[in-house]
């Protein structure tokens, strides 16, 4: 919903402008509020992908230390602080700032929150699941869209910052206080505790001994030294610990990699991601510009919550349908997105109003069947205990490659050509690229990891041996 509230003309709004005629609107919203360009406006729906791309692997790593519930807990809370300062900004770096704050908060849920979806789906309902989940985010931005608009024209663009905070705040209360779900292929929050006070008595334990062998043997002079040595050998555990969890999360990244159909999988997500970004942020003002529409927030949001809904859903139920496998997902994504393009840019060519709604709902109806099925993959193409990195380095990639570039790259050759159906027609085109990189995916051999794992016991004796013995 935060996504499509900045989009929204009644938040993110327009500079002063006046035509030839003398007749001059006034300025409104953010970009009006500071003045930007097309770029910077832009640069600000991209500058919460800064935070989430750092803190994205940061989360997935540190779920194998720390409970995953309760590091959404952690991430919900710093996006709920963020997003109280975006409605409180006074200069253009300072919102800017606050919304990279809010992409570390979202990308604690990003990582953690679809493998905890697909331990607990039933096997013949996971991408079902899966697409009930990432419903929400086509229907979060089209009621963005609807709730920027309305209450940025009645109350102020702030407000809706503000408001976004008021509505998350028990959310992430709840992820500190609710009793944690645990994630397989992770060691259960009993084990993580009992490996951490091995970690913290062991170099005591030892200390101790030797401390009451030296006042037998020399006296306290010898004992002042060994608990030095102690101290330096404690210190050099952790330091051992800290760079074996880099080697780690390396040797892990290099298992992502080569995996072609995590590979391939993440290519076409991208270009997707490429136009469904710059769709989400400069449709309501495309729309505006080209059929004119008075309430372009309005008709946009409907588009868009009722295709997200019903295509994301389907696009779940429908690889169940067929079998939930690999091959038959890459099918799906490359069939659907090539349909969805050729509605979307038809719908573009068209100089009716009521054309262009009904053949761009159809398009959106088929783009939005990928949600389910491209996470699918991004989860069953690796082992359990590497689906927080898999989905964190997919949400990295799509967005640094993806939506970042895509809108402010949008809004230059706006500024450019002047025109925004060509703007439309050139960014939609992207997507046949999407497809035939899915397409591609349906050829190369690959395996469902999602019961390749070791047992729990091999899983935790192995993070023992790393922390206690490094």
């Amino acid at each position: 919903m935060d996504r499509g509230a900045i989009a929204s003309n009644g938040v993110n709004g327009s500079t002063r402008s006046c035509n030839d005629k003398g007749k001059c609107t006034l300025a409104t919203g953010i970009q009006g509020h500071f003045n930007l360009s097309n770029f910077e406006d832009g640069v600000l729906s991209s500058s919460f992908m800064v935070g989430l791309l750092i803190a994205s692997p940061i989360f997935a790593s540190l779920a194998k230390s720390f409970n995953p519930f309760r590091l959404i807990g952690v991430g919900l809370t710093v996006w709920t602080v963020a997003v109280l300062g975006c409605g409180s900004s006074f200069a253009f770096w300072f919102i800017v700032l606050c919304r990279m704050f809010v992409g570390v908060g979202e990308a604690s849920f990003i990582s953690l929150a679809a493998p905890f979806i697909d331990d607990n789906a039933p096997q013949k309902q996971k991408a079902a699941w899966l697409g009930l989940f990432y419903m929400c985010i086509p229907s979060g931005v089209a009621l963005g869209y609807v709730y920027g608009g309305y209450v940025g024209k009645h109350f102020g663009w702030r407000y809706a910052f503000w408001g976004e905070a008021v509505l998350m705040a028990p959310f992430a209360v709840l992820g500190f206080v609710m009793k944690p779900l645990q994630l397989k292929g992770f060691p259960s929050t009993d084990s993580i505790k009992t490996v951490r006070s091995t970690e913290v008595m062991t170099p005591s334990a030892g200390s101790e001994t030797l401390t009451n062998d030296n006042r037998l043997q020399v006296g306290n002079e010898l004992e002042h030294d060994q608990f030095e040595v102690s101290i330096e050998t404690s210190k050099s555990s952790y330091t051992n610990a800290v760079l074996k969890s880099f080697t780690g999360f390396a040797k892990d990244m290099k298992v992502l990699y080569k995996e072609k159909v995590f590979v391939v999988n993440v290519l076409g997500y991208v270009s997707y991601n490429f136009v469904i970004g710059a769709y989400s942020y400069w449709g309501p003002k495309a729309g505006y510009n080209i059929y004119k529409m008075r309430n372009a927030d309005m008709i946009f949001g409907a588009v868009t919550i009722i295709c997200g809904i019903v295509g994301t859903l389907s696009g779940g139920f429908v690889l169940d349908r067929v079998t939930a496998t690999i091959p038959n997902a890459f099918k799906l994504l490359s069939g659907a997105t090539f349909l969805g393009a050729v509605f979307c840019f038809a719908a573009f060519t068209l100089k009716s109003l009521y054309g262009f709604i009904a053949l761009f709902a159809l398009g959106e109806l088929l783009v939005f069947a990928t949600q389910a099925p491209v996470n699918y993959v991004c989860l069953h193409c690796v082992k359990p205990s590497l689906r927080p990195l898999s989905m964190a380095i997919s949400t990295v990639a799509i967005h640094i490659f993806g939506d970042v570039p895509s809108s402010p790259l949008v809004g230059i050759v706006q500024d450019h050509i002047n025109s925004w159906r060509k703007t439309a027609l050139m960014l939609t085109s992207i997507l046949f690229l999407a497809s035939a990189i899915w397409f591609i995916g349906i050829f190369i051999n690959s395996v469902d990891r999602f019961n390749q794992e070791e047992t729990g016991s091999e899983s935790l004796r192995t993070q023992d041996q790393s922390i206690v013995n490094p």
